[in-house]
């Protein structure tokens, strides 16, 4: 049997019942896997990586470690509302590693979006080695794919938690929900008792903004997209869309155009909205955000934030266009 391919028999998780005895059949499973021996766990913050914890921590309690990389391509405030949700209110055995330098300067004029997955897939796995080194019976990495990542890394695109993992790595993978699809990952998580905020917390892919910052990343076009991105969240917040818009974010592309400011002419950016909904991430629709509202996003992007002069809207649905840009 092919244990990356979700049995046909398998029952869609959609209610606290079933998601508890899901639960119980995985806490059993982690145990038999990783016996007495410590757990390495890329706590990002998100859906995926927290639901993993929350279901390590039941089984194996002090035994998982967990490890936030700052690779510098997370959104503004990121790493620092991961440290205070884990480390302040959880009570989680978390280390904060700061590698912005070290990521990006690895990533300096790279353009392909497969080569920048893999750097970074890489690089991460390098990181969680060193950490690894410090520690004693470190013997198992525990990821939060899910089935969309498995599915997608054959022949689409290489996921972050699928091919960018080198064949030689030491560590044995423990990948508890990467047979559910993320609506099955949410019930999950609330069955477990994590917070709504984390739970209907939007998906961040593992690359981050290394994948909505498109070509070559450089630090300048990368805060300008920080920044962007921040306002169009903090505005979707004030106004109710939050809760209703599955996936939403600005990516920067390396162009650009011209624009007036202070009555003169210069050259900037566009920055491109995308907001999505969907229940497996297979297929996407678009969100129909009010014009006023965009509008006053626009306003707001391009009088706050440095070297970005255009804002558009991606109506594109998937398919035909994936929901990342890159």
């Amino acid at each position: 049997m092919d244990n990356n391919k979700r049995p046909e028999t398998m029952e869609r998780i959609n209610s606290k019942a079933l998601a508890e005895a899901f639960i119980n059949e995985q806490i059993k499973e982690i145990k038999e896997q990783v016996g007495d021996k410590k757990v390495l766990l890329a706590l990002s913050g998100g859906v995926d990586s927290s639901v993993v914890a929350a279901l390590l921590i039941k089984a194996i309690g002090k035994q998982l470690v967990c490890v936030h990389v700052n690779h510098g391509l997370m959104r503004k405030g990121e790493s620092e509302a991961v440290i205070e949700i884990f480390q302040n209110q959880l009570d989680a055995n978390l280390i904060y590693v700061d590698a912005t330098d070290r990521f990006l300067n690895l990533l300096a004029d790279v353009n392909d979006p497969e080569r920048k997955r893999k750097i970074i897939g890489g690089e991460f796995i390098k990181v969680f080695d060193e950490e690894a080194a410090k520690l004693t019976d470190i013997k198992f990495l525990a990821q939060g794919t899910i089935y969309p990542d498995i599915l997608e890394s054959d022949g689409v695109k290489a996921h972050h938690n699928v091919g960018g993992l080198p064949e030689d790595m030491e560590m044995e993978l423990v990948e508890p929900i990467k047979l559910l699809y993320k609506d099955e990952v949410r019930v999950v998580g609330s069955a477990l008792g994590l917070p709504d905020e984390m739970v209907y917390r939007q998906p961040f892919p593992g690359p981050g903004l290394g994948v909505r910052c498109l070509g070559a990343i450089t630090r300048d076009r990368l805060e300008a997209l920080r920044e962007a991105d921040a306002i169009l969240r903090e505005e979707f917040d004030k106004n109710g869309l939050a809760g209703k818009v599955w996936q939403y974010f600005i990516a920067v592309p390396d162009v650009k155009s011209v624009g007036v400011k202070n009555d003169k002419r210069y050259e900037g950016w566009p920055a491109i909205i995308r907001a999505v909904n969907t229940t497996d991430a297979m297929s996407a629709t678009i969100e129909e955000i009010p014009y006023e509202l965009l509008h006053h996003i626009t306003d707001r992007i391009t009088h706050e934030v440095p070297g970005i002069n255009r804002v558009l809207y991606d109506l594109t649905p998937k398919p035909i266009g994936t929901i990342e840009w890159e």
